[in-house]
């Protein structure tokens, strides 16, 4: 019986082969992106643990043991920056023969050497010394192999220096063994979480895809399973074809997915999932992942096919004759309002304390909201339909409405998956502007990434009414420099505060009236006390605000210790870098500039707007495929009815007209209430989990809807010479 099966689903005539190769189609796109989507988490793992060695901090149990005899070493991480770009610097200093080697590179560097990633030496060889390369004392002697990089574009360096040296700097530790790795720290636990639901997000479209597909011609398959049964055939027998035919498409289709992904494999490493590409061998499958997925989904197929013939099963003459599918009903709603308030009670009771639960309960709400659009969709339909049929005035209008409300499952499952590519693209969208928004006005916004700070640490940095001063000296020189610096307009000089914490400066009035992204002085006041923290945890929490007057003369000022430097610029790169590396020059080891907009949650933001973008381009296409095969498969099935409606004396324009507004007036319904429930689940979550409101999506999101419409129109009209052809007097013959 399943040789017969098999025959049958390949030898079946064009129609059949068209089939098998479009449901084919649909499982590769399926299966790729599915695979795409556990390589990247594959390969997120891979990540965290080859940049491990550089956190010493860590708990013992991550760190390597100590080789015998190995001798210890001077130890110093920081973090530099250029052009936006993270740089990773470690400071090392030999106390012995045997100190122990990073990854990456054959021995620890000597005063005056240092190794450099490949990245960050092609970078120093194409920009000026003074924007970066005179921060690095010493040459280059070789290059930090692919195990001590997190990806492709780390930009990653190992600075020698003499002991002597490096024991005198606030911050360096004696260490006798290199981390081994360290555990998912919340960046990378965030992004994790965030690629689980990119997953989902895709996958909901896929699943439409591959069940708009499996559904092409579905009225003359059952004519023909309803045949079998005539000539003789048990129900197990015809499930049993079915099963082997949508076996055979999501075999066929799962081989051609996984040659998909190792085709483009190297092309998806390029993808920065996680802020940065990775390494190709990082995007990788366990071999139980892969057995997983090419045993499952072909079984996944074959039960769904045995399922969907459950009419099948009464008689062949049940088969034959269809009777009209049952009304959707109110209650389909009921799953989407449940969703809703899932999402509703977290914004009230507020989020789960770890991680874990907030993925739980956001993955929870979100899958049952979309599972909920997806069930009341035909509802949603059946009202489009009602609406259209009390607006109608033309024979198209009325005979469309009246298919609608004839059948508006299928009518609802043409659209569906540009519906949720409307839904998730809005969420998304309405979740990254609004962070990104934030983030903006939380940093000053444009003028935040034109501002330096540098944090000057000193013998002494403790103050108060009773504790004598002592801190850095900022050379004249230094200040003059910066000023002849192009596209550099201000340097302030902020001072310790003996009145205030450790944290508190003081600067003067005037001189800060010309950053006003820091904030204002109070009126009147001519030297006041700011709080800068700009790689704190809560970076730019100085937006807007009125900092206090203090009493300290203006004279007095400059006769303090200083704590820091700002500088305003242009914004240019050679402006900022070159400030930057004079900083680092003046205060070796001691200074680490930043702007006020770079911050670990910008580079975070960076990558979550890389995954909502992922998201919205790999919807859409799939999207429309599944709109052209659901619109091409309702001809299909209406090509006896519509052949009828020719031969009685209809136009081909009129047809069209009806097969355009059955198609449209769903889309259109649909696509409004999904679009306004992808801006309340944005809300929803923004309100519970980032305590933000929603901020109004830009013109490219305006302009994605419009132009996802305009593509589903088009693919509706692409199907109208079809439409001619297959609705001839042949086709309305008695079968």
């Amino acid at each position: 019986m399943i040789r017969l099966a098999f025959r049958l689903t390949v030898s079946g005539g064009r129609e059949a082969v068209t089939r098998l190769v479009i449901t084919a189609v649909a499982v590769a796109v399926g299966v790729g992106l599915l695979l795409a989507a556990l390589a990247a988490s594959n390969a997120l793992n891979a990540q965290s643990l080859r940049k491990g060695w550089l956190d010493n901090t860590g708990s013992p149990r991550h760190s390597a043991p100590a080789a015998p005899g190995a001798y210890p070493e001077w130890w110093l991480r920081s973090q530099d920056q250029y052009g936006g770009q993270g740089i990773d610097r470690v400071d090392v200093a030999a106390l012995g023969p045997h100190s122990p080697v990073p990854p990456g590179i054959p021995a620890l560097p000597g005063p005056g050497q240092y190794y450099a990633s490949p990245a960050l030496a092609a970078l120093l060889r194409s920009v000026p010394a003074g924007q970066l390369g005179d921060r690095y004392p010493g040459h280059q002697i070789g290059t930090i192999g692919p195990a001590a990089l997190q990806s492709p574009g780390s930009l990653v360096i190992v600075i020698g220096h003499a002991p002597a040296q490096l024991a005198r700097v606030p911050g360096a530790t004696r260490v006798t063994s290199i981390g081994a790795g360290r555990s998912v720290g919340e960046s990378t636990e965030g992004i994790a979480a965030a690629l689980g639901i990119v997953a989902l997000a895709l996958l909901f479209p896929v699943l439409v895809f591959i069940s708009t597909a499996t559904r092409l011609a579905a009225a003359r398959r059952e004519q023909r399973f309803a045949a079998m049964r005539l000539a003789g055939a048990t129900p197990r027998q015809v499930s049993l074809v079915a099963a082997v035919e949508a076996a055979t498409a999501a075999i066929t289709g799962t081989a051609a997915g996984f040659g998909l992904f190792f085709l483009f494999r190297a092309d998806l490493a390029m993808i920065p999932f996680t802020g940065q590409p990775s390494f190709p061998a990082d995007m990788s499958l366990s071999p139980v992942t892969a057995v997983v997925v090419a045993l499952g989904i072909p079984a996944a197929a074959a039960v769904v096919a045995h399922l969907a013939l459950r009419r099948v099963r009464i008689s062949p003459l049940g088969t034959a004759q269809r009777t009209g599918a049952p009304r959707p009903g109110a209650w389909r709603a009921i799953p989407l309002l449940a969703g809703i308030g899932d999402l509703a009670y977290f914004t009230a009771a507020g989020h789960p304390a770890s991680a874990t639960g907030q993925l739980w309960a956001y993955l929870g709400g979100g899958a049952l909201t979309v599972a909920g659009l997806v069930l009341a969709g035909p509802w949603l339909t059946m009202a489009g339909s009602a609406l259209l049929a009390r607006r109608a005035s033309r024979p198209a209008g009325l005979l469309a409405a009246r298919r609608l409300a004839d059948n508006p499952k299928a009518a609802f499952r043409a659209i569906s998956g540009l519906i949720l590519a409307v839904f998730t693209a809005t969420v998304a969208v309405g979740i990254i502007t609004s962070m990104t928004d934030n983030h903006a006005f939380q940093t000053g916004g444009a003028a935040g990434k034109n501002i330096l700070i540098t944090g000057l640490t000193g013998p002494q940095q403790v103050t108060g009414p009773n504790t004598p001063l002592s801190g850095v000296t900022v050379p004249q020189a230094l200040t003059g420099r910066l000023r002849d610096v192009p596209g550099v307009s201000t340097v302030l000089v902020s001072h310790l505060d003996p009145f205030g914490t450790a944290d508190d400066s003081l600067v003067d009035c005037g001189q800060l009236a010309r950053l006003p992204a820091l904030g204002t002085c109070t009126p009147g006041a001519s030297v006041a006390a700011i709080n800068l923290q700009p790689s704190g945890s809560t970076p730019g929490a100085h937006r807007l605000r009125v900092w206090p007057a203090v009493d300290v003369s203006a004279s007095r000022l400059d006769s303090l210790p200083a704590s820091g430097i700002i500088v305003g610029t242009d914004g240019s790169t050679a402006a900022i870098e070159t400030a930057r590396t004079m900083f680092e020059t003046a205060f070796p080891l001691q200074a680490s500039p930043a702007t006020v907009y770079e911050t670990q949650g910008e580079q975070l933001l960076s990558a979550w707007q890389q995954l909502a973008d992922v998201v919205i381009l790999a919807s859409l296409p799939i999207a429309g495929c599944s709109l052209a095969v659901g619109v091409v498969a309702g001809l299909a099935d209406r090509r006896r009815p519509f052949s009828l409606l020719r031969l009685a004396g209809t136009p081909v324009g009129l047809l069209r007209r009806v097969v355009a507004l059955e198609s449209a007036v769903p889309l259109l319904a649909v696509a409004i209430v999904s679009a306004g429930l992808g801006l309340l689940v944005a809300e929803l979550f923004l309100n519970s989990q980032l305590g933000l409101n929603l901020r109004s999506p830009g013109p490219a999101y305006y302009g994605f809807i419009a132009g996802g419409v305009l593509l589903s129109l088009g693919i509706i009209a692409a199907t109208f010479p079809l439409l001619a052809r297959i609705t001839g007097p042949e086709a309305a013959r008695s079968e």
